[in-house]
């Protein structure tokens, strides 16, 4: 098939003018040093994209609270320290403008993935409660009103220091189950205080962050949101389990937030230039990374952490429980591989806020899909397809040419299972004809630092 222009054609959000409509979305893994700053390592594996010809990237979510640095060696932009790191690196990845850097700020809250040790703080929500899922905390506690003001100033800075370091954008995280997400979902957000009790409510984080990341980097500065189009709480069933505080919960609250719902917050946000859609409530989850589950590698994940709580060492064991892998790949499958929805839900927002400009994200690799992303909606992004073929977006705009089935990613969604454990990469074999020793080689590509002074570079033979 050959694509129409539109993917081609340049776009200005908010005197931001990217060359064409791709976007590396975000990923991230461990590229930077233990304390959050950023390293030649991470450069290299972001350069490796605009040297591949998207129009613009956007970054790992930078947290914005420096006592929570999870995973380990993901980047913080919560000092002066880190932004000055962050400074130095960023003009090899935007090229002089060749590809535009949007730096994603957020805080992950009571889903903080790992932790050097069990803190408190890593269990920090909107309200009391329990999720059997994500974070590592057996419970998760209410936030206090003192503890909020300081999010919202957080953020504000965090905003503040990536303008200074060079940044051409920022997006808040609204999505993945992080913080503000937490405030936003009904199931997760059971305060009956300013802060939530009525969708006005748990929609004043959202608002008070934007109006304080709006003051800290002034009218003409870009600014984004990653919002979820619909929470799906209860999808898959395996990933509710727990979250719940009782059997009488409405029906309502069990599902979250709607796209009407969504639509409605959306609607309400001031100073935002466009919204970047996911689904689901969460990361991974089915309706956000479609395909497989990646059970042997987030059973690696949760050894890893199993040592941080009682929650943590019982889903680790339960990973373990003495079945064939075969039935618990099986059993802890059941639910994805869905309908892909996060297209539907951004052609939705598009329809009810025609104005707002709106990023489509996921699941997008043939000619064909990108075509069906830009009908409605106004730029894709995409992240694993670019993690398997890094040259991916050349043969797009140079070729007009889909990359062969039999190379195309598989979606087994293991580089996702093992972004807090292990170097980023591809790490389907099959890919790489069973050779592992291919498959390292092409790993190590995206996780080298800068080279010094007679260095050469060294290939690893095939097995």
């Amino acid at each position: 098939m050959t694509a129409g222009p539109r993917f081609r054609e340049p776009i200005t959000i908010h005197n931001v003018s990217f060359g064409n409509r791709l976007l590396r979305s975000s990923v991230g893994g461990r590229t930077c040093n233990y304390d959050g700053t950023v390293t030649d390592v991470w450069k290299n594996f972001e350069k490796r994209f605009a040297d591949g010809g998207v129009g613009g990237i956007v970054s790992t979510t930078f947290h914005v609270n420096k006592e929570r640095l999870s995973p380990p060696q993901y980047p913080s932009i919560a000092t002066r320290r880190h932004m000055l790191h962050l400074k130095q690196r960023l003009p090899e990845i935007q090229q002089g403008g060749r590809c535009r850097y949007i730096v994603q700020i957020g805080d992950p809250g009571y889903v903080t993935y790992s932790s050097l040790f069990s803190e408190d703080q890593d269990g920090l929500s909107s309200s009391d409660g329990r999720d059997f899922a994500f974070g590592y905390n057996s419970r998760r506690h209410a936030m206090s009103p003192q503890q909020i003001e300081r999010s919202i100033t957080e953020h504000a800075a965090a905003a503040s220091r990536a303008r200074e370091a060079g940044a051409d954008g920022i997006e808040i995280t609204a999505g993945k189950g992080y913080l503000i997400h937490q405030f936003l979902n009904p199931a997760i957000n059971r305060r009956q205080d300013d802060w939530g009790g009525s969708e006005d409510k748990r929609f004043r984080l959202l608002d008070e962050v934007l109006k304080a990341v709006r003051a800290a980097v002034g009218k003409d500065f870009l600014v984004g949101v990653r919002l979820s189009g619909a929470d799906f709480n209860a999808s898959p069933l395996l990933l509710s389990f727990g979250r719940w505080p009782s059997p009488l919960v409405s029906t309502a609250m069990r599902r979250g937030n709607d796209v009407d719902q969504m639509a409605r917050y959306a609607k309400r946000m001031q100073g935002v230039d466009y919204l970047h859609v996911v689904a689901g409530y969460g990361f991974p989850n089915p309706h956000d990374v479609a395909g497989a589950f990646p059970f042997q590698e987030i059973r690696i994940f949760f050894d890893s952490v199993r040592h941080l709580s009682s929650k943590a060492g019982w889903r680790a064991a339960l990973a373990h429980f003495p079945l064939p892998v075969r039935a618990l790949h099986w059993f802890t499958n059941l639910g994805w591989n869905p309908a892909f929805r996060s297209l539907g839900l951004a052609n939705e927002l598009k329809k009810q806020l025609p104005s707002m400009m709106v990023i489509t994200n996921g699941s997008y690799e043939t000619l064909e899909s990108l075509d069906k992303g830009l009908e409605h909606c106004d730029l894709v992004s995409m992240a694993r397809a670019l993690i398997a073929n890094p040259d991916l977006i050349s043969a797009y705009l140079n070729h007009d040419k889909d990359v062969p089935e039999t190379k195309r990613c598989t979606r087994c969604n293991r580089c996702v299972g093992r972004t807090t454990t292990s170097p980023l990469g591809c790490y389907d074999v099959s890919r790489f004809g069973g050779s592992h020793s291919r498959m390292l080689s092409e790993i190590m590509k995206w996780n080298r630092p800068d080279r010094v002074p007679g260095e050469e570079d060294e290939q690893q033979p095939d097995a």
